[in-house]
C-alpha cells in the first residue's frame, strides 16, 4: 500500500472528501453522522431500485427485439414467396397473351373467310335476282334424257350439299373463334387480377416489414437508454460508497476522540477491544492459512486475490460476452477459476460493499485508503464471507467465486478503481 500511495502522491492531496478537517470532527456529532448515513442508504436502496428497474427494461426490450426480429425474419420469407408467386403469374400473363395474339390472327383469318364466303353467297344471289328464279323442278323437267336427268340431280345436289356445308363451316369459324378468345381474355383478366392481388400483397408486407424495422429501432433505443441509466447508477451508487466511506471514517474519528478523553474505563474497554480484536485476527489468519495452500502473490505492491490462476479477459474494450456488444469496455482482468475457489483481500483495509451489485453479481468492494478500492465480482451465493464496515488483512479470505450477475461461467472479476475511476490492474498486481 505504501508504494501505491508514494506513486499517486498528488491524486491522494485532492482526495478531501475521504479526508474530513479535524475542525469539521469535532463540531459534527455522532448521531448526525449516523442521520447523514441513514439518508445515504436511502439513496443507495433508491439508486439499486432505478438500477433494477433498468436492468428490468433491457430484458424487456431485449426480449421483444428477439420476438420482433424473428416476425421481421417470417415477413420477408413471405416478401421472397410472393415475389415468386408474381414471377410465375407475369409469365402467365405473357403467355395468355402470346395465346390472344394468336386467336386474335385466327380470328382474322376465320373472318376473312367468313367474308369470302359471304360475298360468294352474294353474288350468287344477285345472280339469282338478275337472271329470274329457277327453281330445281325446272331443271329437272327440262332435262333431255334420263341420263342428263341424273346429271341434273347429281348437280343439284351438289349445289345444295356444298350450300349447306358453306353455312355450316361459316357459323362454326365465328362461334369457334369467338368463344376460344372469351376464353383467354377471361383467364387474362384472371392472371391481371391475381398479379394485382400479389402486388397488392407486397405492399402489405413491405409495410410490415418497415413497421418491424422501426420497432427494432426503438427497441435498440429502449435497451441504449435501460444501460446508460445503469451506468449512470453504477456511477451514483460508486459515489455514495465514497461518501459511506468518508463518513465512517470521521464516525472512526469522533469516536476515538471521545475515547480519548474517558478515564479508566474508557482504557479498559480499549485494551478488551484491543484483546478481542487480535484473538479475531489470529482466528482469520489461522483459517486464511489452512484454506489457501496453494495461494500465490504477484510481484506488484497488490496480491493476486486467486493466485497465478490465468486471465481470460483483460482491462481495455472488448466486445461484450453476454450481449454482444462491440467496443464494450472491460472495467478490469478476468480470472479463469472454477465455481468456490477462495478469493483473497489484494490489500488490507475497510469492506465498503458486500452485497448484490448490479451486474457484478454478488460483489465485495475493499477501501485500501487514499481514494484506492479494489472490487471483486461474480462472487457465488452464500460466498460473501465478511460484511460492510469490516477491517480485512491482506491475503484475508473474503469470499468465493460463482457465476452470479451478467455473467457466462465461473470466474473472479477483479477492478482496481483509484477516485472511483477504473484503471488497469495489471500494474498493481
Amino acid at each position: 500500500m505504501k508504494k501505491i500511495a508514494a506513486g499517486l502522491a498528488v491524486a491522494l492531496l485532492a482526495v478531501t472528501l475521504l479526508g474530513p478537517s479535524d475542525g469539521y470532527a469535532k463540531k459534527t456529532t455522532v448521531s448526525e453522522i449516523d442521520q447523514q448515513l441513514k439518508k445515504l442508504q436511502q439513496e443507495v436502496q433508491a439508486a439499486k431500485a432505478a438500477q433494477d428497474q433498468a436492468a428490468s427494461r433491457n430484458q424487456v426490450a431485449q426480449h421483444y427485439k428477439n420476438k420482433t426480429t424473428l416476425n421481421l425474419q417470417y415477413v420477408l420469407d413471405q416478401i421472397a414467396q410472393v415475389k415468386g408467386e408474381m414471377t410465375t403469374i407475369s409469365g402467365k400473363i405473357a403467355s395468355t397473351e402470346q395465346s390472344l395474339n394468336v386467336t386474335a390472327a385466327e380470328l382474322d383469318e376465320a373472318e376473312a373467310r367468313v367474308a369470302s364466303r359471304e360475298k360468294l353467297l352474294e353474288s350468287r344471289v344477285r345472280l339469282m335476282y338478275t337472271d329470274g328464279a329457277v327453281s330445281y323442278l325446272d331443271v329437272l323437267l327440262s332435262s333431255t334424257s334420263f341420263s342428263d336427268f341424273l346429271d341434273r340431280a347429281d348437280s343439284l345436289k351438289m349445289i345444295v350439299d356444298q350450300d349447306q356445308d358453306l353455312l355450316v363451316q361459316h357459323k362454326l369459324d365465328k362461334q369457334t373463334v369467338i368463344a376460344k378468345k372469351q376464353e383467354l381474355e377471361g383467364q387474362y383478366a384472371q392472371a391481371k387480377q391475381l398479379y394485382t392481388d400479389l402486388e397488392s400483397q407486397r405492399t402489405v408486407l413491405k409495410e410490415k416489414e418497415a413497421e418491424k424495422q422501426e420497432l427494432i429501432a426503438y427497441y435498440d433505443e429502449e435497451i441504449q437508454e435501460a444501460d446508460e441509466v445503469t451506468e449512470e447508477q453504477n456511477a451514483k451508487l460508486v459515489q455514495l460508497a465514497s461518501e459511506r466511506s468518508a463518513l465512517e471514517e470521521q464516525k472512526d474519528k469522533i469516536k476515538a476522540e471521545e475515547a480519548a478523553r474517558k478515564a479508566a474505563a474508557a482504557k479498559a474497554e480499549a485494551a478488551r477491544r484491543a484483546a478481542a480484536a487480535a484473538k479475531a485476527k489470529a482466528s482469520r489468519s489461522v483459517s486464511s492459512s489452512s484454506s489457501s495452500s496453494d495461494y500465490a502473490g504477484g510481484n506488484g505492491p497488490f496480491l493476486l486475490p486467486v493466485g497465478s490462476a490465468r486471465i481470460s479477459s483483460g482491462y481495455g474494450y472488448r466486445t461484450h460476452p453476454v450481449t454482444g456488444e462491440v467496443g464494450k469496455m472491460h472495467t478490469g482482468v478476468d480470472f479463469a477459476v472454477p465455481q468456490g475457489t477462495d478469493i483473497h483481500a489484494a490489500d488490507s483495509g475497510t469492506v465498503l460493499v458486500a452485497e448484490w451489485w448490479s451486474g457484478y453479481g454478488y460483489c465485495v468492494i475493499i477501501d485500501h485508503g487514499g481514494g484506492v478500492w479494489t472490487l471483486y465480482g461474480h462472487i457465488r451465493e452464500g460466498g460473501i464471507k465478511v460484511k460492510a464496515g469490516e477491517k480485512v488483512d491482506r491475503g484475508q479470505v473474503i469470499a468465493e467465486s460463482g457465476s452470479t450477475g451478467r455473467s457466462t461461467g465461473p470466474h473472479l472479476h477483479f477492478e482496481v478503481r483509484i477516485d472511483g475511476k477504473t484503471v488497469d490492474p495489471m500494474p498493481y498486481l
